[in-house]
């Protein structure tokens, strides 16, 4: 985590890659990577397909994820200046994004702090108590729900966590990693997207050493191998056709994904009941900078997104580190299977780079923002850094491509 910058009103108005990474950005930008129509969207947490429905009438679905909602103060700032003067308005920070978001079936954020009161007081680094109204910007962007077990999760006890869901749910947005209630925390958050009904689970490396609240040891979803597969597992006996895990892992600064998360990564895409994979797809944060994506086992691996919202970062070495304000936004495209029972196939995958502009605390769609501005080489350069580090695992081989 680190300091940031003063907010203001926006504005009106690198070196070579590899072949791979070339052919991947010249596709996307001449617009071969469009997203495919999508169907009505779902809309909200879970609503159980029509009685009777067949493989036959079966409908695939688009999911979009991305990365840490990370306020720092400057961002608070920000949504206040946007507000002018009425409360806190996040939704112009979205904007660039929205229409991606939107169009999916199933959109998913993570959402790494918690929240305090209506009225504040509200803190950056190091112990983050964010303004609800964070909440309004992510569903009218087009969210459906998003992971809230992180590290922070605990930065305002049980008080934050329970501030943070109440304002989920006034929202009507879903939400997996953290708990209120020991029953809450045994029932597996789902969706509907298509006709698939898509459970999502999420964990944390650790919570900063604070202590899980007294008497409450469900209350944030703790990483451990035998656990998420335990989960996963019920999760399929209760219906779901999809398994998603969001993990919050890696080490921060680290564009390379670190051995926990490889090894972890290769244990749970092994893992099958019955011949059918046990989770069936991960979604990485926390690493601050942009990771790889890789297909392991059959099942892809996004290490980290980097963060969507934060202001300007800087390094366990102090220094500004740009990549800290990169990040990807994951789409891939789930169709049924031939037959009941078997796997929910991805035949698209597809990462769009962002970048949190500080100086005017906007996210950039970069592929849009160049194809409108094809000379802004800042984002020429976010573009190739945040391609590097997703590709850098061999992803374009195994099908992933630049989407807009």
């Amino acid at each position: 985590m680190g300091r940031d910058g003063t907010p203001r009103r926006p504005a009106t108005a690198s070196a070579a890659s590899a072949a791979v990474l070339g052919a991947v950005l010249a596709a996307a930008l001449a617009g071969c990577s469009a997203p495919d129509a999508a169907p009505a969207r779902m809309g909200g947490p879970d609503r159980p397909p029509a009685a009777g429905a067949t493989t036959a009438a079966a409908r695939g679905f688009t999911l979009v994820a991305s990365g840490d909602v990370l306020p720092h103060d400057s961002v608070i700032r920000q949504a206040a200046v946007d507000a002018e003067g009425a409360g806190y308005d996040f939704r112009p920070m979205f904007a660039a994004v929205k229409p991606l978001v939107g169009k999916a079936d199933l959109a998913l954020c993570h959402m790494e702090t918690v929240y305090g009161p209506a009225e504040g007081p509200f803190t950056g680094y190091p112990a983050f108590v964010s303004p609800p109204q964070i909440a309004a910007a992510l569903k009218a962007t087009g969210y459906d729900g998003c992971s809230t077990a992180s590290n922070h999760t605990l930065d305002d006890g049980a008080d934050g966590l329970r501030r943070t869901l109440d304002a989920f749910d006034r929202q009507g947005l879903g939400h997996a990693g953290s708990a209120r209630t020991a029953a809450e925390a045994a029932a597996p958050q789902t969706y509907t997207a298509g006709t698939a009904k898509v459970a999502h689970l999420a964990y944390t490396y650790g919570t900063n050493d604070v202590p899980l609240p007294e008497g409450q040891p469900w209350a944030v979803n703790l990483m451990d191998e035998k656990k998420i597969l335990a989960d996963a597992r019920a999760a399929r006996r209760g219906g779901a056709d999809v398994v998603l895990v969001s993990l919050h892992w890696g080490s921060e600064w680290q564009t390379a994904p670190d051995a926990v998360q490889l090894e972890l990564g290769r244990s749970l895409t092994a893992a099958t009941t019955g011949g059918r994979p046990d989770v069936d797809l991960i979604l990485g944060t926390h690493a601050h900078v942009p990771q790889a994506y890789e297909k392991v086992n059959g099942t892809w691996v996004v290490y980290g997104m980097g963060d969507q919202i934060a202001g300007r970062m800087v390094n366990h070495d102090g220094d500004f580190d740009p990549r800290g304000n990169y990040g990807s936004l994951a789409r891939f495209r789930f169709e049924p299977p031939g037959r009941v029972g078997e796997r929910w196939r991805v035949t698209k995958a597809e990462f769009v780079p962002q970048w949190m502009d500080t100086g005017v605390g906007r996210l950039v769609h970069l592929p849009d923002g160049l194809a409108a501005e094809p000379g802004r080489q800042d984002y020429r350069v976010a573009l190739d850094a945040v391609s590097e580090a997703v590709l850098s695992r061999g992803a374009a081989r195994a099908g992933l491509t630049l989407g807009r």
